[in-house]
């Protein structure tokens, strides 16, 4: 697991061969390595054994409400966009089962849960995804609190992130600091470099686990003029990213506005469907469901993810809290800009921009912050 520390590092240059050879290391001591692969017309992480399974040659293009595949010119292997889901997927699954109970003549016992022994490699996530790792683990493990499922599957967890090149349209990763350069929270960071003087990447040691599998590899020392080029690279990204959020402001923004007529615009538009959630890369709510077998001799307890869109979320003796849809999406966005703040000392929401793209309607938390911004009264309405 990365230190976490924004020390400065050294980099050096490392071939396709070197990168192939580095997945290779992490196989062999025992990672599950995941990374970005094409599926379902779409690009998400999954495991893979091999450079091969990148999508070489692939990208996305999104839009509020849309998401479609396309080829590119181009050997990068990372030249990606943001993918469907996100690392959240493996390290706090969408379902895991806690209890498994039988009755045997008369006899009712609880069955022992194996103890899970998954050792995650994350190859090739972008800095928004690292980020939110980072969040993930202030709420799970950082608390008086700590999920055990997470942390089994953290703490041992390699990152091998690359410096984004190429935003999405939806992304606002600059707004939140969390992109287009990943500043800490990885054991490796890689920029990829593929034009007329051949392809490399530039890989900078976050840790000291990064440094020791770095050396098993063959690279070059990275002369300046190739770091020049990278932080070029990653410049450019920046000034593409066209999307902004007032970080430092939005918090006070939507307490204050807390009954603005702008909710009810929103309302009018979602389907408190909660793909926002679940393709959300911080957004932790689970439900607990037991489930039984017809016979009525087994029984299971399963974990699974939840949205605050459901009207069930917020379910109390006697009925839900919030039946509305503008209660709900007034909700997410609250806690998730806001009162997250509050809980755990740092924002919700990274920047992906995944909410915008997978949300069926195309809404923008974006406009909607602009569109409060531009609504707002400086009378205080009761939160």
């Amino acid at each position: 697991m990365a230190d976490g520390s924004s020390r400065s590092r050294s980099a050096g240059v490392l071939s396709v061969h070197s990168l192939g050879a580095l997945l290779a290391e992490l196989i062999h001591r025992g990672y599950e390595v995941i990374g970005p692969v094409l599926k379902d017309s779409a690009i998400v992480y999954q495991p893979i054994t091999k450079l091969k399974d990148l999508p070489a040659g692939y990208t996305t293009k999104q839009e509020p409400g849309s998401c479609r595949i396309g080829r590119r010119a181009g050997k990068e292997l990372f030249g990606y966009v943001v993918g469907a889901n996100s690392v959240k997927y493996f390290l706090h699954p969408p379902d895991i089962r806690l209890i498994t109970a039988e009755r045997d003549n008369g006899t009712f016992r609880i069955l022992p849960q194996q103890p899970e022994n998954r050792k995650f490699a994350f190859f090739g996530i972008r800095p928004c995804d690292v980020a939110a790792m980072q969040v993930q683990d202030r709420v799970l493990t950082g608390d008086r609190f700590t999920d055990p499922i997470y942390r089994s599957r953290r703490q041992d967890a390699f990152v091998l992130a690359v410096h984004c090149t190429r935003p999405a349209s939806t992304c606002f990763c600059t707004s939140m600091g969390t992109g287009p350069r990943a500043k800490d929270g990885f054991d490796i960071a890689l920029t990829e470099l593929a034009d007329k003087n051949g392809h490399r990447f530039l890989a900078e040691a976050g840790s000291d686990t990064g440094s020791q599998i770095l050396s098993t590899v063959e690279s070059e020392p990275a002369p300046e003029e190739l770091v020049l080029e990278a932080e070029r690279a990653i410049e450019s990204a920046a000034r593409q990213i066209k999307r902004h959020l007032p970080a430092a402001e939005v918090r006070d923004l939507l307490y204050d506005n807390f009954d603005s007529p702008h909710w009810d615009d929103v309302a009018a538009r979602c389907l408190s469907c909660g793909n926002c959630t679940m393709v959300c890369p911080t957004c932790f709510c689970v439900t607990f469901e037991d489930t039984s077998d017809i016979t009525g001799q087994h029984a299971e307890r399963w974990r699974r993810w939840d949205s605050c869109f459901t009207q069930d979320f917020s379910y109390i003796h006697g009925g839900s809290v919030r039946l509305s849809s503008k209660s709900r999406y007034r909700q997410w966005l609250t806690h998730k800009l806001a009162a997250w703040q509050d809980q755990f000392g740092c924002s919700g929401c990274v920047g992906c921009g995944r909410c915008i793209t997978w949300c069926p309607v195309g809404i923008d938390l974006t406009r909607e912050v602009a569109s409060l911004r531009q609504a707002a009264t400086p009378v205080n309405s009761q939160r």
